[in-house]
C-alpha cells in the first residue's frame, strides 16, 4: 500500500484480544522501504504491547520509569524511596518490556526482609528493627506510581500482572498511640540541637507533614498577608493558610537573608532537609528530653492534630490544615470526636 495509512493488528493473549494502531502514512519513504519500516515498527509495537503497555523510545528499564517519574512529579519522598530499594536492586536493570509478577514479587520480598534502622548511638552503634507492614506499604507506593504511569496492568493472574505483586498488606497501620503534650513538644524542641531546632518548632506550629514543611520556599511565605502556600503533596493541589501572629513571626525570622528559591527551614550546609538528614538528629532530641524511644517526626504531626481535634475545630478544617481527607481524620481521630460528644450528651442531664 503507498500513499495511505498503515494499521498495525495484534493478538493478545492476555486479555483474548486483538488490538489495532496508526502506523501513519510514511510520506517520506517510497517502494520496499514503506513495508520494511512499517514491519519493524508493527514489531515493535506488538512487543510493548505483550508486555502490557506502550513505552517511550528512550525508556527501557525499571530505573528509567523511576527516573522519568521523578522528572514529571518531584518528590523527595519517592526519590528516597527509589534510592535506597531500587536504583542499587537487581529490579532496577530489569527491561520493562520483560517485567513480570515474579519479578515484583522477588523485589517485595527483598524489601520486606530489609532491616528499618532504629537508631543510631554517638559512637555510631546502629539498632535495627524489622520493617513493618505499614513501612512496605508506604515503600511499595513510588514503584507502582512509576511503572502504573508507563506500562499497562496484565490480566489478573497471570504473570504479566506485576501490579499485582505490589497489592498492599490490608489493615497494615497500627493505631496511632504515641502522643505528645505541649509541654513534651516543647521540651523536645528545646533539647533539639541548633541546626534542626526550628525545623522541630516549624512542626510544632503546624500539622504539616514533615515533607511538606522540608519542601517549603521562602517565595511561598508572604510577610505582609501571614500566609503560606503548601506546594503540591500526594496529589492535591497546593493550598494556602493564613498563619497566626506569632507563627507569621517565626516564620519571618526564618526567611531573613535568603533568596526566594531557598527552603525556608535549611540545614547549615543551606540545603533543605530530607527524611534521611532529620531522623537523626529528631531521635537525638527525643532522648536529650527523655520521651518515649518511638517518637518521631510524624509523632510530632499526629499530636498537633489531636490537638486541633480536642479543640473541637471541624474535622473539615483540620483536614484542609494538614492536607489529608476528611475520612483519614476519621479513622484515626473519630474516637476523639466520639469522647467530646459524650461529654457533651452529659452536660445535658438534668
Amino acid at each position: 500500500m503507498t500513499g495511505g495509512t498503515w494499521f498495525a493488528r495484534f493478538y493478545d493473549g492476555e486479555t483474548n484480544r486483538n488490538k489495532r494502531k496508526s502506523l501513519g502514512d510514511y510520506g517520506t519513504l517510497s517502494g520496499h522501504e514503506v513495508f520494511k519500516q512499517a514491519k519493524a515498527d508493527a514489531e515493535t509495537w506488538a512487543a510493548t504491547v505483550e508486555s502490557g503497555g506502550e513505552l517511550a523510545r528512550d525508556m527501557v528499564t525499571v530505573k528509567d520509569a523511576c527516573e522519568a517519574y521523578l522528572k514529571d512529579k518531584p518528590n523527595p519522598i519517592a526519590e528516597g524511596v527509589f534510592r535506597r530499594h531500587v536504583y542499587d536492586d537487581p529490579i532496577a536493570k530489569v527491561k520493562l518490556e520483560k517485567l513480570r509478577r515474579h519479578h515484583l514479587r522477588s523485589w517485595r520480598t527483598r524489601l520486606e526482609q530489609a532491616p528499618a534502622m532504629l537508631s543510631r548511638s554517638k559512637k555510631g552503634e546502629k539498632r535495627w528493627k524489622l520493617r513493618a507492614k505499614s513501612t512496605v506499604n508506604r515503600d511499595m507506593v513510588p514503584l507502582r506510581a512509576a511503572l502504573g504511569k508507563v506500562i499497562e496492568q496484565g490480566r489478573p493472574g497471570s504473570d504479566a500482572a506485576w501490579q499485582e505483586a505490589l497489592l498492599p498488606f490490608r489493615a497494615a497501620d497500627k493505631p496511632r498511640d504515641l502522643y505528645l503534650g505541649k509541654g513534651e513538644r516543647t521540651k523536645m524542641v528545646n533539647s533539639a540541637c541548633d541546626e534542626v531546632r526550628a525545623f522541630v518548632k516549624g512542626m510544632c506550629l503546624l500539622p504539616l507533614r514533615p515533607g511538606a514543611l522540608a519542601s517549603l520556599k521562602v517565595r511561598e511565605f508572604n510577610k505582609r498577608t501571614h500566609s503560606l502556600i503548601i506546594g503540591q503533596e500526594k496529589g492535591k493541589k497546593p493550598r494556602q493558610i493564613v498563619l497566626p501572629k506569632g507563627t507569621a513571626d517565626f516564620f519571618a525570622k526564618q526567611v531573613i537573608n535568603k533568596a526566594s528559591e531557598e527552603a525556608i527551614f535549611s540545614r547549615v550546609n543551606g540545603k533543605a532537609w530530607t527524611k534521611d538528614t532529620w531522623k537523626h538528629p529528631i531521635k537525638e532530641a527525643v532522648v536529650r528530653a527523655g520521651l518515649p524511644e518511638g517518637v518521631s517526626a510524624y509523632t510530632i504531626r499526629h499530636s498537633v492534630i489531636t490537638d486541633l481535634v480536642r479543640a473541637r475545630l471541624p474535622i473539615l478544617t483540620v483536614a484542609q490544615l494538614a492536607g489529608t481527607s476528611v475520612a483519614m481524620i476519621e479513622r484515626y481521630y473519630g474516637h476523639l470526636v466520639q469522647e467530646d460528644a459524650v461529654d457533651a450528651l452529659a452536660s445535658l442531664d438534668l
